[in-house]
């Protein structure tokens, strides 16, 4: 446990990072994540809490079988997506809906070498319950910015649920990498299904710098990524950093914040089936810190849309 502590990592997402005039689509974003140490097996462990211990033993077919390395991950988040015109209070049937989504989801990682496979589960809420206008509103109030005016039409109350699952295989000499000036590549294959969202994807992550960490990427929009991997031998002490650029791309069955309530009559668009996504940052390690900072692009995801989507992200973490 020493030598792979628990970790906390902390994400702002946000489009006004992208540019000028982006506060719209998925607008903001924030996740809190626990990362537990390596585990020695998921129901057993004495580094995992009773209850996630007492959860493992009831969701046995979600845990991977036997690996060199294995963890778990715990995570909150919230997501708010708006359409472009914040002064109408109408509802804007070509843009997409107004939609909060709040969700909690625990995942388990499994490593075998240069592989890795990670298993979500996620449960939530979208609607008012998920309190996406009462957030948007209490950050516009701190920046003295002007309010979103058509809340009243946004996506009503729902459970969601989704199940993901994504495999990984990762390039590079991770000895010499941590040694000095080094690279890897990082493949993903995957998917979701719920009715939150169901997709299939896959991509690809290239990353150059000093003194590479051993996990499985930097861009945290991976179910596996920004430090919370399972890791072999020590970290990068000191200081050390790298540049990375991330791929995705996706064929998309389902979304809720963009094709509706699925249980009622509610605000929807024509989703695009097909979605791809480029992103390029920066993350800076010291010691038990690491700060990542991120842009992403993305393709139309909806006909009609006024523009692709840009937005920016920035993680905290920390070793505990």
């Amino acid at each position: 446990m020493n030598q792979h502590p628990p970790q906390i990592n902390f994400r702002v997402d946000n489009d006004l990072f992208g540019g000028a005039d982006q506060d719209q689509g998925y607008t903001n974003g924030a996740q809190i994540t626990l990362v537990s140490p390596n585990l020695v097996d998921y129901t057993d462990d004495p580094c995992l809490p009773r209850l996630a211990r007492w959860v493992n033993r009831h969701l046995e077919r979600l845990a991977p079988g036997e690996f060199e390395q294995q963890n778990m991950i715990f995570s909150f988040a919230q997501q708010i997506y708006t359409p472009k015109d914040f002064t109408r209070r109408d509802l804007i049937e070509d843009d997409r809906p107004y939609a909060g989504v709040l969700v909690g989801s625990f995942g388990y990682n499994a490593r075998r070498g240069d592989r890795l496979q990670t298993t979500q589960l996620t449960l939530g809420v979208v609607g008012p319950w998920a309190l996406g206008k009462q957030v948007q509103d209490a950050v516009h109030d701190a920046l003295g910015d002007e309010k979103f005016q058509g809340w009243d039409n946004q996506l009503r109350n729902e459970p969601v649920v989704m199940l993901t699952h994504e495999r990984m295989h990762r390039w590079g000499d991770a000895e010499d990498n941590l040694a000095g000036w080094g690279w890897d590549a990082i493949s993903h294959y995957g998917g979701a299904v719920g009715n939150l969202a169901t997709h299939l994807n896959a991509g690809g992550e290239v990353r150059v710098g000093w003194k590479l960490p051993d996990d499985f990427g930097s861009t945290p929009l991976r179910p596996a990524g920004e430090n919370t991997a399972p890791t072999r031998g020590g970290k990068p002490t000191g200081w050390s950093f790298h540049v990375f650029a991330t791929t995705d791309a996706a064929w998309v069955v389902r979304d809720i914040t963009l094709d509706g309530n699925t249980f009622r009559n509610s605000h929807s668009v024509d989703k695009r089936n097909w979605v791809a996504q480029g992103g390029y940052g920066l993350a800076v390690m010291y010691n038990r810190w690491k700060f990542s900072l991120a842009r992403y692009h993305s393709t139309r995801e909806f006909d009609l849309q006024d523009q692709s989507p840009i937005y920016g992200s920035f993680t905290i973490s920390r070793s505990l």
